[in-house]
């Protein structure tokens, strides 16, 4: 290969003064190395900024926001003993509250906003909340923040921030009684987002009546209507067939629709006139059937016509019906059947004629048979329903006359609609049907809820109407519900259990009593679910319920009764801890906090009476310690509440810390709930997890299994532990992509009970819901934590969740020892894929010497220790290096190498070190993990008794080098092992031996001029009986030992790396002796003589080296790292193939170096000293300096020295990276920009384009020069065809071609493309002569996208490729392929198929050329 130019003493020189970097981090570009792995002694990882290796203050709170992948960034944080207790998103704003003065170091009282587009921090104006703040509510649709606390301005309690006036204000109903000690500590939503529920430690009281009657005052008054008839909700008449005959010519009186529902006075557009002196008759028709209870009729006074008697008949009986008014001169009740009057009194806007009782109609005809003036006429014309209704299908659900709201439902699951028979001619009705699996509990099962319109309160009977199951030939499926009517007014839900199972249509009555609407919206709700005990079998292993209409039938207008379960008025009602609170009212008349009218009153409100009367009914609560925390509402309609209280009474009574509220009361949860405090409810599905500060259920049901954090199945009542808990309290619950997120004050969790090894996830922890298993957060942090919530929602923060604690480091990434990494998208951080699995530390064996990884790709080391002789002097005494100084409480990984397994055709790294794998039997020291599931799995066979510290996968076979011993064998430090088939392989193989000390492997390589020779390095002394001193070369065919050339007099050597043309040498380093007992540091040995010469004289390097790179595989240009011979210095020289220079930097004493590795760029730098402007040179290990303060890994372009990775270990100080290692065994530094395909192919078809214009003119300048000079030939029409048609046609065939070939990756038939002559002109090739993987080769069709790149090589054998896609071998002579698998192109003249081999298996056959790059 061409050397790089080497460099004079001079120009090393002027590098003396290197400066450290701050600024953008560099984009390495990992993909161009294939897979890359990260690997070393850390739990926590990130790239370096301004903050990353900066310690939090544990006495102040900070904020952190956490990505959907886990990862950890910082946004700031309080003043000292300032606290986070909530936060919540709204539109792309986080607010953030709690108890401080200051945040990120702006002046702020107790609450935030901030903007994570902007990174934005801002104080929320004047007039904010003067005390603590619990609690924050984002409410969307209304673009309102509600706090929650203990302040009492700018209301008590609780306080509205309106961001659009950026404005502060009480609450609609004026805040929360504080005396006592009160505190709002919990706002949420209930399950339909409709209400607020607020819970903590305060007392409500609602005044009045209980029942407090609810009259739409849009409805006008008329002596003509009695109280009941004026309750009656008109039925909307819009949509229906409505036939006048006949109607008045003048436009502005003859459209009927007019009168329906008039929005202004008896005047043009308002009113209808018949036809002058006619008899008028008016039809109506609705198709389906409803049930009615009379008709109102208003008169017009215009010109002095109106209509003086009527006659009304029913469709479709064609019954006349006999009506009840009311005589407004008496006050008394009439009838009349024929010719009934209507009044001509303008006093009277309308009348109300009811029939006997009410009726089941399909329509009406109304005959106008006497009249004043001109003729006929009506200003108001209303077909009145028997009370309220709403339909199941939203369609038939029209706004009534008067009404705010029109009547609606909402369900849950899928409800499909259905035509059914309602036996009148011409009439239909849709129903809704929907279908559930046989034994879906009932939580999860459909339910239906309809919200009719009720313009009144009063008495009613409330029916349900069924159709029959024969009419749908479907009775088997049918089963039973159980619907549920909340009636209003503070009185207590009402659940009916009806069959659904009748053969023919029913209509059931649900509920009889006072119904109170809801203000202002006017509406009453009713709930349908599967009955908790289902009737019937199903079929098909399927039952179905119907959804059809609920029908409301007024029978008395006063409110005085009682309800069906016996409860009526009782004055005044005070409950504690909870609070429901409608969005939609947003006003009430003022009263004290927490005094509030019973017109607000819903149904939930009785659980915080039950609350109040199960406490027997005193205020000292307040100062009593008791709190409800947390609270949440099933779909189901059941609301659980949760904090610190004890029932003694009621019908929960025994309950402790957690009760649930359905159907009107209080109930005890299985086994009275859990013996200590509960901090945080989450609910998923039907489970409802719970965190607190408990061990157990009260009655001690689960043996201490709960400890801080359990499960509680709705459906079936049950308690459920979560693995073995956690080792702290749990203080918040969160939920994102299938995983619960804990919060808290703990340190662990514990896989199972009685587990002593668990996970160290300090404060925050992730449960996998399906699976059920705690697995990695994904992000780092030492601390505890006391929120998190779900962040904003736009496309460049979404699914992002906020916590909040005490915390003393944070990292972006929690890793434990090893990560993936991969190229940065769109100029970002480079990706990172963690390790999901648990390693733990075993006890490490002594030994001086230090960490090293080994790879068939990077044939590089490192070490923890050296203990060596002195070799630079006198050779005496030990000098001890400490190059990575190991954390005691974390795991490490050492070594690393890719291997494809050849069975599953998947990528695993093989991992080595000093950790054990408990989920996996204890093996230790060896694990192979799987890059494609993320899996990690042990080695079958003997474990490793030690560490390991080197590894090399060369074919199916692994090469194991460290300081261990394998049970069953005499193994020492070096062991082979069969991947293919999962067991060891060192049979016949000689150990290695010293006679002092430990054998330690710390190298492992293989060089391409020896193929069959695999390079053993480190501290040893014989191979058997075979004198081999720190290095040794074994046969790994028939597995003897060699020497390499006269060997090493001794010593221990710590890296071994190929180098030169076709690596015809090894650069080796450490601390040794050569043959001649002459010291060296670095030395080269030379297979093509077997000679070794030392690289530089001795004192030319500070001490003894740990880790070296080999620039591009020139020998002229070596980087060397390591101690100084005392120990207090680290240092980085560099060698120019004469001599050595040292790169100066102001890396601390504690700095240890354990690996250099060049790695290639995105952006050119500037091309400084001895590093081209297309690689770095990237240093990890334990780094520390002035500069940047403590780093991992630390990338240097010759000049400057970038900090780049830091992380730190369990305990919280700073952790270490031993190394990195890549899948491709080459790759190219230079990287090439190429224009788009579309661009290419413009091009192209402009060439192609401009050529035949060209060719064609020439042939027509031709044709008239020829005729000119009258030398015109007789030619025949074929040649001349093809004169000016075949050549253009066949430039444009070489050039589609050539595009194709960049579009489809076939290869040119003519190409020239010589990948050796492109090797000696860039001069950028890494180790030896493999072609770029990303150079402009016909196969590689993303990259290639000129038609000139798309040119391939003329097919010399054993030309490298790789899979860039998986490929099943069917037909004959084909040859599997596994994406990212090395391959070597053996013949590919054929644009369609080439020829390969496998070089691990020497397997030939045919693949697709476009699969190959």
């Amino acid at each position: 290969m061409k050397r790089n130019t080497v460099f004079s003493l001079a120009t090393l020189i002027t590098l003396s003064a290197f400066d450290v970097v701050q600024c953008a981090l560099p984009r390495v570009d990992f993909d161009r190395m294939g897979k890359v792995g990260l690997f070393g002694d850390f739990t926590g990882l990130d790239w370096f900024n301004e903050t990353s290796s900066l310690s939090l203050d544990p006495s102040s709170s900070s904020l952190l926001s956490r990505s959907s992948d886990g990862s950890l960034s910082r946004v700031g944080s309080t003043n000292s003993g300032g606290s986070i207790y909530g936060g919540c998103a709204l539109k792309d704003v986080f607010y953030v509250a709690g108890q401080f003065s200051s945040f990120g170091g702006s002046p702020a009282q107790n609450i935030v906003s901030y903007t994570p587009s902007s990174g934005k921090i801002s104080a929320l104006g004047s007039g904010e909340p003067n005390g603590v703040i619990r609690s924050v509510y984002c409410d969307v649709n209304n673009n309102r923040v509600w706090v929650g606390g203990e302040f009492s301005s700018p209301s008590s309690l609780v306080a509205v921030w309106n961001p659009s006036s950026s404005s502060w204000s009480a609450p609609p109903f004026g805040g929360l009684s504080a005396n006592n000690n009160g505190r709002v500590l919990s706002i949420s939503s209930n399950s339909s987002g409709s209400s607020l529920l607020f819970v903590g430690s305060f007392v409500t009281s609602f005044q009045g009546d209980a029942i407090n009657g609810m009259n739409n005052p849009n409805v006008p008054f008329s002596s003509g209507a009695s109280p009941f008839s004026s309750s009656l909700v008109p039925v909307p008449l819009e949509n229906v067939e409505v036939d006048p005959a006949p109607s008045s010519s003048n436009p502005d009186f003859r459209d009927i629709r007019n009168i329906l529902c008039p929005t202004g006075v008896d005047g043009p557009g308002q009113s209808w006139f018949a036809l002058d002196g006619t008899t008028a008759v008016i039809t109506v028709r609705t198709f389906s059937s409803l049930s009615a209870a009379g008709l109102r009729l208003g008169n017009t006074f215009l010109d002095g016509r109106g209509t003086t008697a009527f006659t009304l008949t029913t469709i479709p009986d064609n019954t006349v019906q006999t009506l009840t008014y009311i005589d407004p001169s008496t006050g008394k009740n009439q009838t009349c059947t024929d010719n009934c009057p209507l009044l001509m009194d303008p006093s009277v806007p309308y009348q109300d004629f009811l029939f006997q009782e009410s009726r089941a109609i399909t329509g009406f005809q109304l005959k106008l048979s006497q009249w004043r003036g001109a003729g006929p006429g009506l200003h108001i014309l209303q077909l009145l329903s028997s009370g309220a209704f709403a339909s199941a299908v939203d369609a038939q659900n029209t706004k009534s006359c008067y009404a705010p709201v029109a009547s609606n439902s909402t369900f849950t699951g899928t409800w499909n609609p259905q035509r059914a028979n309602t036996n009148i001619a011409g009439t239909i009705q849709t129903v809704l049907v929907s279908e559930f699996p046989v034994g879906t509990p009932q939580a999860n099962g459909p339910t239906f809820t309809w919200m009719p319109y009720v313009s009144a309160s009063g008495q009613y009977d409330i029916n349900l109407l069924v159709p029959g199951c024969d009419e749908f030939q479907d009775c088997d499926l049918r089963t039973s519900v159980d619907v549920t009517v909340f009636p209003g007014g503070g009185q207590e839900p009402w659940v009916t259990t009806v069959s659904q199972r009748n053969r023919q249509d029913s209509v059931t009555n649900i509920y009889s009593g006072v119904v109170v609407p809801s203000s202002p919206s006017f509406v009453a709700t009713i709930t349908m679910a599967p009955a908790k005990n289902l009737e019937g079998s199903g079929s098909n292993g399927r039952y179905r319920i119907v959804a059809d209409r609920v029908q409301l039938t007024l029978r008395s207008p006063n409110i005085n009764g009682t309800s069906p379960n016996g409860s009526g008025g009782t004055g005044s009602k005070t409950g504690f801890g909870f609070l429901e609170w409608p969005l939609s009212v947003t006003s009430v008349p003022s009263t004290s906090p927490g005094i509030l009218p019973n017109t607000t009153q819903t149904p939930l409100d009785v659980a915080g009476f039950d609350l109040y009367n199960a406490f027997s009914g005193s205020t000292n609560l307040l100062s009593s310690g008791t709190f409800i925390n947390s609270v949440v509402q099933h779909p189901s309609g059941t609301v659980f509440l949760a904090g610190r209280f004890s029932l003694t009474s009621g019908t929960a009574s025994g309950a402790s810390n957690i009760v649930a509220f359905g159907g009107g009361a209080l109930h005890v949860l299985s086994n009275n709930g859990l013996n200590g405090n509960i901090s945080a409810l989450l609910l998923v599905g039907s489970r409802l997890y719970v965190g607190g500060h408990f061990t157990d259920t009260t009655t001690s049901s689960t043996n201490g299994a709960l400890s801080g954090v359990a499960v509680y199945d709705v459906v079936h009542d049950q308690w459920t532990a979560l693995g073995g808990g956690v080792d702290g309290t749990v203080s918040g619950l969160g939920y994102t992509d299938g995983h619960v997120q804990v919060v808290g004050n703990f340190t662990r969790v514990w896989n199972a009970r009685g587990d002593t090894e668990g996970l160290h996830v300090p404060g925050l922890a992730s449960w996998a819901v399906e699976a059920g298993g705690w697995t990695s957060s994904g992000g780092y942090l030492v601390g505890s934590l006391d929120v998190i919530v779900n962040g904003t929602h736009n496309k460049n923060t979404r699914d992002v969740q906020y916590i909040a604690g005490h915390i003393t480091s944070s990292l972006r990434y929690g890793a434990n020892g090893f990560v993936l990494l991969a190229t940065g998208q769109n100029g970002g951080f480079p990706g990172v894929t963690t390790l999901n699995v648990t390693l733990n530390p075993v006890g490490s064996t002594s030994s001086s010497l230090s960490r090293r990884s080994a790879t068939a790709a990077q044939k590089r080391s490192f070490i923890p220790s050296v203990t060596l002789k002195h070799l630079f002097k006198r050779q005496q005494s030990p000098t001890p290096i400490q190059t990575l100084p190991q954390s005691g409480n974390s795991p490490t990984i050492y070594a690393g190498a890719f291997w494809t397994n050849s069975s599953s055709r998947q990528q695993m790294v093989i991992l080595g070190g000093n950790f054990s794998l408990p989920a996996l039997g204890g093996a230790s020291g060896l694990a192979a993990y799987n890059v494609e599931t993320g899996v990690l799995s042990a080695l079958p066979g003997s474990t490793v008794i030690g560490v390991v510290r080197a590894l090399l996968v060369h074919g199916d076979t692994l090469y194991i080098g460290g300081q261990f011993t394998i049970q069953g064998s005499d193994l020492n430090g070096f062991a082979i092992y069969d991947l293919a088939n999962g067991r060891w392989a060192y049979d016949g193989l000689l150990p290695l031996m010293t006679s002092t000390g430990t054998v330690v492997v710390t190298s492992l390589s293989l060089s391409e001029t020896r193929p069959d020779t695999l390079i053993v390095a480190g501290s040893f002394e014989n191979a058997g009986s075979f004198p081999c001193k720190a290095i040794c070369a074994l046969n790994v065919n028939s597995k003897q030992w060699t020497t390499l050339g006269s060997g090493l007099g001794g010593g221990q050597v710590t890296t071994v790396v190929p180098a030169g043309d076709n690596q015809v040498s090894l650069v080796v380093s450490g601390a040794f002796s050569l043959p001649d007992s002459s010291p060296a540091n670095v030395a080269l040995f030379s297979f093509g003589n077997n000679t070794w010469t030392r690289l530089g004289k001795d004192g030319d390097l500070p001490g003894p080296v740990t880790a070296v790179e080999v620039n591009a595989g020139n020998s002229s240009s070596i980087f060397a790292a390591g101690k100084s011979t005392e120990g207090t210095k680290s240092y980085l020289s560099f060698w120019n193939g004469l001599n050595w220079t040292l790169l100066q930097s102001d890396f601390g004493s504690d700095t240890n170096i354990s690996q250099l590795t060049m790695v290639p760029v995105f952006d050119a730098h500037k091309s400084n000293g001895p590093i081209q402007n297309d690689r770095m040179l990237l240093l990890s290990g334990s780094l520390s300096s002035s500069s940047f303060g403590d780093a991992s890994s630390v990338l240097f372009d010759g000049q400057s020295f970038v900090p780049y990775i830091v992380s730190t270990s369990a305990s919280g100080s700073p952790g270490a990276v031993s190394g990195l290692i890549h899948s491709f065994t080459s790759f190219s530094f230079a990287r090439r920009h190429f224009l788009a395909v579309g661009i290419v192919i413009l091009i192209s078809i402009a060439i192609a384009a401009g050529v035949v214009f060209l060719l064609v003119l020439l042939g027509i300048l031709w044709t008239l020069f020829s005729r000119k000079e009258q030398q015109i030939k007789t030619v025949d029409q074929d040649q001349d065809d093809d004169s000016l048609h075949q050549r253009p046609s066949s430039l444009l065939a070489h050039v589609n071609a050539a595009t194709r070939t960049t579009i489809l990756g076939a290869t040119s038939p003519f190409s020239q493309y010589n990948p050796e002559k492109e090797e000696e002109a860039t001069g950028q090739r890494s180790g030896h002569d493999n072609t770029d993987v990303f150079g402009p080769d016909a196969s590689n069709y993303v990259r290639a996208e000129t038609p000139s790149d798309a040119i391939g090589s003329s097919g010399e054998i054993g030309q490298p490729a790789y899979a860039r896609y998986s490929f099943e071998a069917t037909g004959e002579g084909e040859l599997a392929l596994t994406a990212g698998m090395e391959l070597e192109v053996l013949d590919y003249s054929d644009k369609d198929w080439w020829l390969v081999r496998d070089p691990r298996t020497n397997q030939e056959g045919v693949v697709p050329a476009a699969y190959l790059y």
